[in-house]
């Protein structure tokens, strides 16, 4: 029953501030605000409803060592994107035409800070976690990765391969950097600076959402496996190359500090598994 109540918990928060968010698109500010108080709605909550349903400390979203693991996650997450934006550059156009919009990239940080916080408690928090405790980290990891790959379907300019490049580069990557970490700041701060970079910077399409226009003013063609197409950046194969390195880097961090879960592993050994942020 954890998981159920788990689930609807984070769900229900992300819902609602999602529908929010999404609605004030024109506001860049209010945006920015609900985004960020929709994001501590997200934490609080999965922290009441893991105390409640598990009797324990949900340390996977302690305040010690929150802000070092967010800021590396977010390093990451903004050098991931540098590194696929500069391939684009490289081998297909991406052209900068000066200033877009800065209403609308602060804006954009609500939004994607909401996205990335509620995102990553639902699915690495809840999802993967609970499903790691009873089949270990490898089917966990598939089966999320291929969950949220699948979510992405829904998006308006969204195809089959765009979601099997989001399972791949970003649905295993950030369950390897949970797994390895056992905290969800990291994730969190990786998910939030690769969309916002994306998205609020560079200006690019962020998983066929149609975005609105960030701080540049900027143009992107060429092949579309190269720039991900009407996808975005998300579908090249960079991305797919660059989160694959990175997530095996991740397991091999969680495999040298232990912190794989074998499959039959008990629960409960599981469980106690769990550790504070490195």
């Amino acid at each position: 029953m954890r998981f159920i109540w788990q689930l609807l918990a984070v769900a229900l928060v992300t819902m609602i501030g999602g529908l929010t968010v999404g609605a004030v698109e024109d506001s860049p500010w209010l945006q920015l605000v609900l985004g960020l108080l929709t994001s501590v709605a997200a934490v609080l909550v999965y922290r009441w409803v893991v105390r409640r349903t598990e009797h324990r400390p949900p340390t996977e979203v302690a305040r010690k060592g929150a802000e070092a693991a967010f800021g590396r996650g977010l390093l990451i997450g903004l050098a991931m994107f540098g590194a696929v934006i500069t391939n684009i550059y490289v081998n297909a156009h991406y052209e900068i035409n000066g200033l877009g919009s800065p209403a609308g990239a602060v804006g954009l940080a609500g939004f994607m800070a909401a996205a990335a916080v509620t995102e990553e408690v639902l699915f690495r928090g809840v999802l993967f976690r609970i499903i790691e405790e009873r089949v270990g980290t490898w089917i966990a990891l598939t089966l999320t990765a291929v969950l949220f790959g699948a979510a992405h379907l829904l998006n308006p300019n969204a195809d089959l391969w765009g979601a099997i490049a989001i399972a791949i580069e970003a649905g295993g990557m950030l369950a390897a950097a949970y797994a390895a970490t056992r905290t969800l700041w990291l994730p969190i701060g990786l998910h939030f600076g690769w969309n916002y970079a994306a998205a609020g910077i560079f200006s690019t399409e962020v998983s066929g959402n149609d975005t609105p226009q960030g701080l540049l003013d900027t143009v992107t063609s060429g092949p579309a496996w190269v720039t991900g197409g009407a996808f975005g950046p998300e579908g090249s194969v960079y991305s797919v190359v660059f989160g694959a390195l990175i997530t095996s880097a991740f397991l091999w961090l969680a495999h040298r500090r232990g912190n794989l879960v074998p499959r039959r592993r008990r629960a409960d050994k599981a469980a106690a598994a769990t550790t504070l942020p490195r």
